[in-house]
């Protein structure tokens, strides 16, 4: 038996010969693949061997795939000195059901078979998909000590989405590995269909264009194009990034930040609001990270956007009943963290001292789509808990986290009104926190000793929070102790870092991260933690952990037990009617 590389994706088949037949090629979409009965995508063959166009043989259920799709082909006669292509753009099917798709070629054959499901008829008017980027359980319970507090060992309140009614365990693994990034794992959410990291809308292929992969439709496009529905896309990273990316994008690489930017202005979504301001002026602005000279910014006000930039800006807009599409961008880069902007004051804070919070652009957007009597598809991210979990910022995570519930509760709110709304909570992946004990400073000796664990870990002594739920000291005398279990060399502090977010490994000499001796230099007993990653991290990593899925309002029942992340898409379309009835 032999084993052949069949694609840069590091997708792999087995390769052998039984009665003559060579099974060695790819098929996108890939086998067992769960497709909407009506919804766009591409169909590709790659085969290992160069042949010509009528050597090659696609059936559809035994016949020929010609009665079933009827677009015209392209074909590759040797894409990238690797063998024969065909692929179909914009191919549909209507009606549900399972299909198996044979290809050969000579000695060469693959089958795969797909699961075509039809969505039945609309049964809510709105659809709320919050994404807590990032987020552990971990960050939820430091979220809730923090903002409700702990007395005998009982929460003195709930996060908003602690007491929805449906949970779920989501799976978030790729295409292509078991870790996933936010791009690959969040096109699961808005496709339907499994891709590989760092990649959306698109599977990925052996094409070496990043545009040229086989495309999926997104959820955004499929509301574009099936209702008179809105669509708000709300993030406070930057609008490129890879979350908000995978609502209008079909891309290989996640980089491709100005494609975003163009497909997000293409998308025709009534809301936009977010940083990343810098991909959306003309390359001749100051801060422009663009290699031309459109500016978007522009072209959203003539298309008829009303644009904001600050904070005032956003709610004056938001509360004029005339206004029916938003823009809005106010960082040119991810914006600023509540733990910064409400307290330290750190990080670019100073710079962009009018940035709206998570929650003023959820309610703005919520005001402007529901004046959309067709009902509204509205994505709010919460990026920087995955932002500060990366450098094993925990005290920044968790206060995003409280945001994140905060946000959440101002949908709740409209849906007491708007019973008729779907609201999703969920990660769109995981990472390693966990909360082991309290640290507590008047404990004798080295730093280590300063944790309590079990009976001696008691309770951490944060201030009572103010009514937005944050309190207002993190530097207490005793603190969650809250560790990472995937990181770089660093020095564990076992304090906030109250100077900016956590710098954890600098560049070495030798090219490898080492940890940053600044840490060293703040505090004496810092500890040095030797990295359990490649030296070439210099950050904390995802996890393959499931994440935990909450949601409320009509079609929430459907969630439940352990779930793909690509149900989550089918819970959504079957709610929404996108399909074929």
């Amino acid at each position: 038996m032999n084993i052949h590389q069949l694609c840069k994706t590091s997708l792999f088949l087995f390769a052998f010969t039984f009665g003559g037949t060579i099974f060695a090629a790819a098929v996108y979409p890939i086998d067992s693949a769960s497709i909407l009965a009506g919804s766009h995508f591409d169909i590709k063959v790659e085969l290992n061997n160069v042949v010509q166009p009528e050597d090659l043989v696609i059936e559809v259920n035994g016949a020929p795939i010609g009665k079933l799709v009827t677009s015209k082909p392209q074909f590759i006669a040797n894409e990238n000195g690797k063998g024969s292509s065909l692929i179909y753009r914009d191919v549909k099917i209507t009606k549900a059901g399972k299909y198996v798709l044979v290809a050969r070629a000579g000695r060469e054959q693959i089958q795969v078979a797909w699961d075509v499901y039809a969505s039945g008829p609309r049964r809510v008017k709105n659809v709320i998909l919050f994404i807590g980027d990032g987020m552990t359980i971990a960050n939820r319970t430091a979220a809730r000590v923090l903002s409700k507090g702990i007395v005998q060992g009982k929460y003195q309140g709930r996060l908003a989405f602690d007491d929805m009614p449906s949970t779920a365990m989501i799976g978030t693994s790729g295409s292509d590995s078991l870790i996933t990034d936010s791009a690959n794992s969040m096109s699961a959410y808005t496709t339907g269909h499994k891709t590989a990291v760092n990649a959306m809308g698109v599977y990925v292929s052996r094409a070496d264009d990043n545009l040229s992969h086989p495309k999926v439709e997104t959820i955004s496009e499929l509301v574009k194009r099936n209702t008179k529905m809105a669509v708000g896309i709300v993030s406070d990273a930057e609008l490129e990034d890879a979350t908000p990316g995978a609502m209008v994008a079909h891309t290989r690489r996640r980089a491709d930040k100005q494609y975003i930017a163009d497909q997000l202005l293409a998308s025709k979504a009534e809301v936009i609001l977010g940083g990343g301001s810098a991909y959306f002026y003309p390359q001749s602005s100051k801060g422009s990270k663009r290699k031309d000279e459109k500016n978007l910014v522009e072209t959203f006000k003539v298309d008829g956007y009303q644009n904001v930039f600050t904070k005032q800006e956003l709610l004056a807009a938001a509360q004029d009943k005339k206004t029916q599409k938003l823009f809005g961008v106010f960082h040119p880069d991810n914006m600023d963290g509540s733990l910064d902007r409400f307290f330290l004051k750190k990080n670019t804070v100073s710079q962009y001292p009018n940035q709206p919070d998570l929650t003023e652009m959820t309610q703005s957007a919520i005001e402007v789509l529901s004046r959309n009597p067709n009902g509204f598809f509205l994505m709010v991210e919460a990026a920087l808990i995955d932002k500060f979990n990366h450098p094993l910022d925990w005290e920044r995570a968790a206060f995003d986290t409280i945001m994140l519930s905060n946000a959440v509760q101002v949908a709740k709110d409209f849906a007491k009104t708007h019973p008729d709304t779907l609201i999703i909570v969920t990660p769109d992946h995981t990472h390693s926190g966990s909360i082991s004990g309290v640290v507590h400073d008047e404990k004798p000796g080295p730093l280590r000793e300063k944790v309590g664990i079990y009976a001696e870990a008691g309770f951490p002594n944060y201030p009572k929070a103010d009514v937005q739920g944050y309190p207002n000291q993190v530097d207490v005398s005793n603190r969650l102790a809250f560790f990472y279990s995937s990181y770089p060399d660093h020095y564990e502090t076992m304090h906030p870092k109250l100077d900016g977010t956590f710098v954890p490994a600098i560049k070495g000499e030798d090219g490898k991260f080492v940890a940053n001796p600044k840490y060293l230099q703040l505090q004496e007993d810092a500890i040095h933690v030797g990295g359990n990653l490649p030296s070439s991290q210099d950050v904390g990593v995802h996890s393959a952990d499931d994440a935990v899925l909450n949601a409320m309002g009509p079609g929430s029942e459907k969630f439940k037990g352990f779930m793909d992340n690509t149900e989550v898409f089918k819970v959504m379309v079957k709610s929404l009617g996108l399909g074929s009835k």
